[in-house]
């Protein structure tokens, strides 16, 4: 059998038929008209014509035969989320897969379709679980649609994540901008959550987290990118956002649950470093490149001594390392622009910068000092020093950190370019 790819043999064998029809018109030409040659060139000629429109059609067709070997879209399951956990020296996967009928349909979902299912398997490697589970499913699976991995802090350990990692990575159907986040609570539970008013998963905060990016920016996404950019750049950590289950609301009928970003998972090369909870991670929300948005409260310096909370729009840092003796520190310049929401007496814009000033100096060093404790870079400080002076870095690093202490931190500037009262005036709107 020739090797020649399928498409040249088809090629040459519907060029070889179409000499032959040319030829046998040519032999009919010559045998049903008289020998005069004008006539017969004129009879070949028209005769021609036919021929190769007959055959630029049959060409045509052949080629464009349609999608014949495309799986319809209703015949195939689509992949939203993985849930890896890892117990007993075995990997556990949950797969959700959601149900696209509420897609089409987020204002007015089908309430008799369930909005996902769970499917679990376990296996020795991440691999044989998913081949274990795909023995239950009836349909093709679909990867392309795959925006999240949510980790069990088991599977984070002892780098049991570096393979699943690039497991992904290496699928031909998945991309880069899949999310990772960590948990402490069940997989399961967290995969089973739909969102408020039972609007489709795929606008859920886990699928698509930056939906709520404009009303708070507490903890910034990793996707798999910067999860590997991270991981192989000094200081070879990362902070994943740490999922938990958040159970203040309700319907008519019943308590219901969701999804919150409460903190930080931090993950190094050599596996788990531990949580920044709440109270601890407010700090890494200011120390962000991008511009985000947050919030602080303190209390007024004032006779009713009431507490403001300020709405900040964050709208630059800059980290730069002073470096003597080769000894390194750093110093941080925070620029914040500052919405009143609503107070009660009298406040000055003066007040107001020094309270914000104040708390966000200490969400600062509060974080700071937690990622010490952990023996973690929290703020990457050992990437500034690499960036901008490699060859101190060289001399100080180890293992591509650089050694830290409280007083590495040496410097927190903070400045409130403007302070926007909503009104034209700090006067009260309700007067006592």
């Amino acid at each position: 059998m020739s090797k020649q790819p399928f498409f040249k043999r088809l090629n040459v064998a519907i060029l070889n038929f179409s000499l032959l029809i040319i030829l046998s018109f040519f032999v009919q030409a010559i045998y049903k008209t008289p020998l005069n040659h004008t006539e017969f060139l004129k009879v070949g000629i028209k005769k021609m014509k036919k021929t190769i429109t007959l055959i630029v059609s049959l060409t045509a067709a052949l080629l464009l035969s349609g999608c014949w070997d495309v799986t319809e879209p209703q015949r195939m399951y689509y992949i939203d989320g993985i849930g890896i956990d890892y117990k007993d020296g075995q990997y556990e996967i949950y797969m959700q897969i959601i149900n696209f009928a509420n897609v089409a349909k987020s204002e007015g979902p089908t309430p008799q379709a369930a909005p996902s299912e769970i499917g679990f398997a376990k296996g020795k490697t991440m691999e044989e679980a998913f081949f274990n589970l795909y023995r239950s499913i009836d349909q093709k699976v679909f990867w392309g649609h795959m925006t999240f991995i949510l980790f069990s802090e088991d599977a984070l350990k002892n780098e049991n994540s570096i393979p699943v990692v690039d497991s992904f990575l290496r699928h031909r159907a998945t991309r880069y901008q899949i999310l990772a986040f960590v948990t402490k609570e069940p997989i399961k539970e967290v995969l089973l959550i739909t969102p408020i008013l039972n609007k489709s998963l795929t606008a859920s905060k886990l699928s698509n987290p930056l939906h709520t990016k404009e009303l708070n920016t507490y903890v910034e996404p990793v996707d798999l990118r910067k999860l590997i950019i991270f991981l192989n750049e000094p200081s070879h950590e990362v902070n994943l956002p740490l999922v938990s289950i958040n159970k203040n609301w309700e319907t008519m009928d019943k308590p219901t649950s969701e999804t919150a970003l409460t903190g930080f998972g931090i993950v190094s090369k050599n596996g788990f470093k531990g949580y920044l909870n709440d109270g601890d991670a407010r700090g890494i929300q200011w120390m962000y490149h991008k511009k985000t948005r947050g919030d602080v409260t303190f209390k007024l310096d004032n006779k009713e001594k009431e507490y403001l909370t300020v709405d900040l729009e964050k709208l630059s840092t800059t980290i730069k390392p002073i470096i003597k003796n080769n000894e390194v520190t750093f110093e941080a310049e925070i620029k914040l622009n500052a919405i009143i929401n609503g107070f009660k007496g009298k406040v000055s814009t003066d007040e107001i910068r020094e309270g914000i000033i104040k708390e966000v100096t200490k969400d600062i060093k509060k974080s700071y000092e937690a990622g010490i404790q952990l023996d973690v870079d929290v703020f990457r400080l050992s990437e500034q020093l690499y960036r901008k002076n490699i060859k101190v870095w060289k001399k100080i690093q180890k293992d591509g950190k650089i050694p830290l202490t409280a007083d590495s931190l040496s410097k927190i500037k903070v400045t409130v370019n403007k302070v926007n009262p909503g009104r034209k005036t700090f006067a009260e709107t309700i007067k006592e």
